[in-house]
């Protein structure tokens, strides 16, 4: 722990950044190491989940309190393990073992003294739930694809069909709990003897024994597996987002039902597009002479390039908007926008004939060089007057 970086430091923010600033920050470090973005370059990739992790802390507001109080300490699920620690030590030193005082409170809270009723072990129970992630492009992401992953799940059993019993033989009622899965025991404490439940040892709470286990699942009932799945990827998703496939996930426990998938997307950084929430933005250059004379230009959009008309005069930073040509609006319709900034080029070096020209439309629009123009009329629209 004392190796790890103040996660402000990492992101690159004060510690008084705003929610706002700090994802601006992690998007910028995001772009910046994306390990598609770097292949190969270990120490990109080691950039990129140390950014993550800053993010995962900084962007949720329990954990930056507990990191703001307490640095790592606070967000360390590992942090004061063995005893001793700022917990440890145990109420003076009177001998108590934290394990003991567990089962204690269980027997008060989860219905202990021998009245309370435990889960049925034999009910149904919906499988686990299996993550994943998935790479795509900025275009794949505002618009949706569909793509397989690959991930491993636990699936039922096809020699046993998840009895867990070798074939000819089926699983039996466990003699200790009667099925129940749990015992009655009592435990001598500082408080007196007290009756609690515990899970029977024979049949691991299951409330069933096989005493001829199938090979092929060792008794378990379920086996791992490497499966193909077909995913919908939502058109509108954006950069680490998470969108759940259901019943793609671990098989159920006795008869219940498939868990689900959650599929973590990534979005690989776009050349030229930068995305805002919905919208689209797109830094357009264009030529002096473009800008001051004005141009059909052909603009690249998520749809293709489309025909779009410069008007004369433009200036550089002028934005313009390009109605519904932005990102599909996840689960909703409708599309937002596509802004696009013009960014004027002003050549850094003339031929002598280029230069003996601009000289003469300076004459002719009047300007006398070595004087500041303080007018609110730009040079374009002296041009456009002179027209």
């Amino acid at each position: 722990m004392a190796d790890k970086r103040d996660y402000y430091e990492v992101l690159g923010v004060s510690k008084g950044a705003s929610d706002d600033e700090i994802k601006k920050a992690y998007r910028k470090k995001a772009k910046q190491y994306h390990p598609d973005l770097n292949p190969g370059d270990a120490e990109a990739e080691a950039k990129f989940k140390e950014a993550n992790e800053a993010y995962e802390v900084l962007s949720d507001a329990q954990k930056k309190a507990r990191y703001d109080q307490f640095g790592h300490a606070g967000v360390d699920p590992n942090y004061g393990a063995g005893g001793g620690g700022a917990y440890g030590g145990g109420f003076g030193g009177a001998g108590f073992d934290f394990g003991d005082l567990g089962d204690i409170f269980g027997s008060f809270f989860g219905g202990g003294f021998g009245g309370g009723r435990q889960a049925n072990p034999n009910a149904p129970q919906k499988g686990e739930t299996v993550q994943t992630r998935v790479t795509v492009s900025f275009e794949e992401a505002a618009k949706g694809c569909t793509r397989t992953v690959d991930i491993n799940r636990v699936e039922s059993c096809h020699e046993c069909h998840g009895s867990g019993a070798k074939a000819g033989s089926s699983p039996k009622t466990c003699p200790d709990c009667q099925g129940r899965g749990y015992v009655n025991v009592q435990q001598r404490t500082p408080f007196g003897v007290i009756s609690s439940q515990k899970s029977c040892q024979r049949c691991q709470g299951k409330g069933k024994v096989v005493d001829n286990p199938c090979q092929n699942c060792r008794g378990t009932g379920r086996v791992n597996k490497k499966v193909s799945v077909n995913v919908n990827i939502p058109a509108g998703i954006d950069d680490r987002q998470v969108f759940t496939v259901s019943g793609a996930g671990n098989s159920g426990v006795n008869g219940g039902p498939q868990g689900d998938l959650k599929v973590a997307v990534f979005v690989r950084p776009h050349a030229y597009f930068e995305r805002d929430g919905y919208n689209v933005w797109l830094e357009q250059r264009v030529s002096f002479t473009q800008a001051a004379l004005g141009d059909t230009l052909r603009i690249p959009t998520l749809d293709g390039d489309v025909k779009f008309d410069l008007p004369a005069g433009t200036q550089s930073e002028a934005v313009f908007n390009m109605k519904g040509k932005g990102i599909q609006i996840l689960g909703g319709r409708g599309r937002g926008d596509q802004l696009v900034r013009i960014i004027v080029d002003v050549p850094k070096s003339l031929t002598p004939k280029q230069r003996e020209l601009l000289m003469e439309l300076e004459k002719e629009m009047g300007i006398k060089r070595g004087a500041a123009v303080n007018t609110k009329e730009s040079f374009f629209d002296k041009f456009k007057n002179k027209k």
